[in-house]
């Protein structure tokens, strides 16, 4: 991918959304009408189940202000930056949908919550 070029076109984002950063294995979304970034970036992989094998999946993060106070949401890990971009979109999407009723960080996180995760790394406590 060319250095320019941005991770997703911006005709396939959701109004309001725009690229925040750009750093080869950090990727940041920000919401012009509430104070919400959602990330993606690699990970060192020391969350990974150690059946799965991944050195560095993707780690998929929000990050909104509830007045003053900054919170900071693990929506999930996947494997490939495909899958990263793909729950990006989904995550942005959910949320424009529902900007009228975020009020508060738990809104948030229960919009979240309902991400579809391709590709999904699953924690170690997910043993068979």
């Amino acid at each position: 991918m060319h250095p320019d070029q941005q991770p997703l076109p911006l005709e396939t984002l959701p109004p309001g959304w725009g690229l925040a950063a750009h750093e080869g294995a950090h990727i940041a979304y920000r919401y012009s009408r509430l104070p919400i970034e959602l990330v993606a970036a690699r990970t060192d992989g020391e969350r990974v189940h150690p059946a799965v094998g991944l050195e560095r999946p993707w780690e998929l993060r929000c990050r909104h202000l509830a007045g003053e106070f900054p919170f900071r949401d693990v929506i999930g890990c996947v494997s490939t930056r495909r899958a990263a971009l793909l729950a990006l979109r989904e995550s942005m999407q959910r949320l424009h949908d529902e900007t009228d009723t975020l009020e508060s960080p738990f809104d948030v996180r229960r919009v979240l919550e309902r991400i579809s995760l391709c590709d999904r790394v699953p924690e170690p406590s997910d043993t068979p």
